[in-house]
């Protein structure tokens, strides 16, 4: 048996993560953690004002959740993460050498159909090309998938777990 991943499912806002994430934790039995819960309030604060976040911002936020990701190594665990600098995800791997990616990704007017549509989120789709300007998808060299969050969550989910069992 192979040990539990510890796994972290990025993407611009909209693609699904807190959606996803807890359904892949489900599928692979390992509990999950929502990266916004890492957030300091007044990163929150900037975001619902419309007010990108800069990668000072960002760096307390990263290292909370490499903390938790670390504190998962050999016990398996899905976090929310956008993810979406290259840097960010070596910050990451950083804190927590064994995590691996799933990259949620779409085409832009379906992950804003979707964003205009959920409620009581402090992520305004106005932020989301700012979000795709600052996506560096993920190298060759870094251990991750991507998936197309085109479907269902269900969907998405069942591409996600495959993707991640046929990695080496």
């Amino acid at each position: 048996m192979s040990t539990p991943k510890v796994v972290v499912v990025m993407g611009v806002a909209g693609t699904g993560k807190t959606t996803i994430g807890p359904l892949l934790a489900a599928r692979l039995g390992v509990p999950y953690a929502e990266g916004d819960d890492f957030h300091p309030q007044a990163n929150i604060a900037k975001m619902s004002a419309g007010t990108p976040l800069t990668d000072d911002d960002r760096w307390p936020w990263l290292d909370a959740i490499g903390s938790w990701a670390h504190g998962r190594a050999g016990l398996g665990g899905v976090v929310s993460c956008s993810a979406l600098k290259r840097s960010y995800r070596d910050r990451l791997r950083a804190e927590a050498p064994g995590v691996v990616f799933v990259h949620l990704a779409g085409d832009r007017s379906l992950i804003a159909d979707r964003m205009s549509h959920r409620q009581g989120h402090f992520m305004p789709t106005a932020l989301l090309d700012s979000q795709f300007a600052t996506l560096q998808p993920l190298q060759e060299d870094e251990a991750g998938v991507v998936v197309d969050v085109s479907g269902g969550p269900q969907e998405i989910t069942e591409r996600a777990a495959k993707a991640l069992a046929e990695l080496p």
